[in-house]
This record gives structure tokens, sequence and C-alpha cells, in this order.
């Protein structure tokens, strides 16, 4: 760890929040004296204080202490690629068009590596006026069910959640061509191209 990196993340965070060394100082009991040597890069945190401190400063730990606060790149705008994260614990979904560290029930989730559906995986779908009604003989109990659907375009991505025990059927409106893409909480992430 370099306390030089660190020093100047903490400064930086702190001037983006409008706060001096005392007042940082003050909300964490401590001498704006400390504040300043960890600044200038002669210290660093106690670690019964990095909690409270990157609370603080709105920064991950493990960004603090790396002191690397680099910005993403963009990925254009495209929502077709868009990186798809997945709680193994309680199927929350978080979508993400960069890099992103994500976690949800206190772990780190890693993103979703997508695979083409082959032929007898691909889900049904049937033009019924002017939606997709999409359909799939798929196992939809406890340990083994399709979390969610969705329709990625160019510009948007629409997410319809399922739950198990439902029967895998929904209706999407039709519109220009796109990506349908499904999360199989048994085998991962899928998609094939409308």
């Amino acid at each position: 760890m370099q306390t030089i990196n660190v020093g100047k993340i903490i400064r930086e965070l702190r001037t983006e929040r409008e706060m001096t060394q005392k007042q940082l100082a003050d909300k964490m009991n401590i001498s704006d004296k400390t504040v300043s040597k960890w600044e200038r890069g002669l210290g660093c945190p106690d670690v019964s204080l990095l909690s409270e401190l990157s609370d603080l400063l709105e920064v991950d730990i493990g960004k603090l202490l790396s002191g690397d606060l680099a910005p993403n790149d963009f990925v254009g705008g495209n929502m077709k690629k868009t990186k798809y994260y997945v709680c193994p614990m309680c199927q929350n979904i978080s979508l993400c068009t960069g890099e992103a560290e994500v976690s949800c029930c206190g772990r780190k989730i890693d993103q979703q590596q997508m695979q083409k559906a082959e032929k007898n995986e691909m889900l049904s779908i049937e033009v019924i006026e002017d939606d997709w009604y999409i359909t799939v003989a798929h196992p939809m109990n406890k340990e083994h069910y399709i979390s969610f659907v969705a329709f990625a375009t160019g510009d948007r991505v629409q997410i319809i959640k399922q739950y198990p025990e439902w029967d895998m059927q929904l209706r999407i409106p039709k519109r220009g061509h796109g990506m349908l893409i499904w999360y199989c909480t048994r085998h991962g992430l899928f998609y094939q191209l409308l």
C-alpha cells in the first residue's frame, strides 16, 4: 500500500464533499493533524477506522487502500453491451454499462458470461398482435428456474423478473431487432437474437 496515493484519494474525496480536515476529523473523533498526516502520505488510517472513513468518503475500502480511483471506460451507450451481475444467494440483478465491482448478500459478484443459446435451449417466440409472446419448457421450481428475461436494443433494456413455480410466459412489445437475454439459476446467462 502506497501511503502517498492513499493520502491523495482521502484529500480528493474529502474536498469533493466540501469538508475540511477538521470536519472529517470531528466526524471520526480523531484530530485534524491525523487527517493531515494521512493526506501528506506520512501514515495511513488504522484498520479500525477504515470502515467509517469509507462510509464518510463514500468509497469502497479496497479502492481507498489501493490508491486508485480510475474512472470506468464507458461502452458508448450501446445497451446490448450491458454487463449483468446476478447474486447467487437472492437472485438480485444488477446491470452496468462499464466496469463495476458489485456485491450483494455480503459477497462480491462476478459478471455473468453470456452464452449464445443452442437450438434446444432457445425460448419460443410467437407474434401476437404487436407483441412477442415468449414461452419455454424449462423447470420453474425453487432449485432451478429462469430468474429474469430481458430484451436489449441499442438504446434500452427491458427486464421482466420471473419467479419459481410460475409458468414462464410473457409478452414484450415488438420493436425492432435486439437480444433476448435470460438467466437460468443453474446454467447461467443466455441470449438469442430477435
